[in-house]
């Protein structure tokens, strides 16, 4: 049962992101900043969730969930590497909502190709070199054998816990990672939307602020959504380490939210809609 569960989920994910893509590139109203930042968060949120979901498959089907030391390290960087970057994006979107809602007249010279492709760079830079910040600190660790970590994939945070000793550079180092790439971009996000809803007060009509916080709506529930359940697994595993209490919430941030985005989006995003309309009218023809 909960193999077709997963399964379902996980062909679901791929193909709504896929759909979000195919929508984006072949629609020349969507070849905007928004919906190319929409295009990237949908591949990768395609990569986050094949990061866990194809593993945890094969150990339902094998009833084993063992893995290899440098399998674990190798899960961990590139869990690392998604996670993170879906960080930055959710914060670069919000960034141009920003723009779109407080600077209108210059929306598109502020929000230029150029300073769009240079984000999404500096994301994918940024969320790398984290990714090896962690492996370097999990290489540390070389005298576990046979170790359990109550989830059910290699949650960078638990493998470190694993550590019998941590140093005071240990520690630096993790909050120098946890406040460079989570804090920061977490802060953008939200000076950004505290930005966008002193505007929207501003506003006189009720139609306007309707309109204007319509734009930002989709975007904001998937940052509740990721942000909410990701927290909700750290306070969790560090009151419990039940494998109930930590595995509901990691599949909800890994598994979940990866495929309720394409939903949030197209749903909520009347260009979406229309030009999923139009690329079905085309397939059909």
């Amino acid at each position: 049962m909960l193999f077709g569960l997963f399964l379902s989920m996980y062909l679901i994910t791929v193909f709504g992101n896929l759909l979000i893509i195919l929508a984006v590139t072949t629609d020349p109203h969507l070849h905007t900043p928004i919906y190319f930042f929409l295009s990237i968060l949908s591949c990768v949120d395609i990569g986050f969730t094949s990061t866990m979901v194809p593993k945890m498959l094969v150990d339902i089907q094998s009833h084993s969930r063992a893995m290899s030391y440098v399998g674990c390290l190798t899960q961990i960087s590139v869990f690392l590497i998604f996670g993170s970057i879906e960080i930055f994006l959710l914060s670069v979107i919000a960034y141009d909502h920003f723009v779109a809602i407080c600077h209108p007249l210059n929306y598109l010279l502020i929000m230029n190709p150029r300073l769009c492709v240079s984000l999404v760079l500096i994301s994918f830079v940024a969320s790398i070199l984290e990714s090896q910040l962690h492996v370097l600190m999990a290489l540390q660790i070389t005298t576990f054998r046979e170790v359990e970590i109550p989830n059910f994939f290699c949650d960078p945070s638990q493998v470190l816990d694993l550590a019998c000793v941590h140093s005071f550079t240990d520690n630096i180092i993790k909050y120098f990672i946890g406040t460079s790439f989570g804090f920061f971009p977490t802060l953008g996000t939200l000076f950004s939307y505290y930005e966008i809803t002193t505007s929207l007060l501003r506003i006189p009509t009720s139609g306007g602020k309707y309109k204007a916080f319509s734009t930002c709506g989709s975007h904001l529930s998937v940052v509740c959504l990721f942000f909410g359940t990701g927290i909700g697994v750290y306070i969790g595993s560090t009151v419990s380490h039940s494998p109930r209490n930590i595995g509901v919430p990691s599949a909800m941030y890994t598994v979940v939210t990866p495929l309720l985005n394409p939903f949030i989006y197209s749903l909520r995003n009347r260009d979406i809609k229309r030009a999923l309309r139009r690329l079905y009218k085309a397939a059909s023809w």
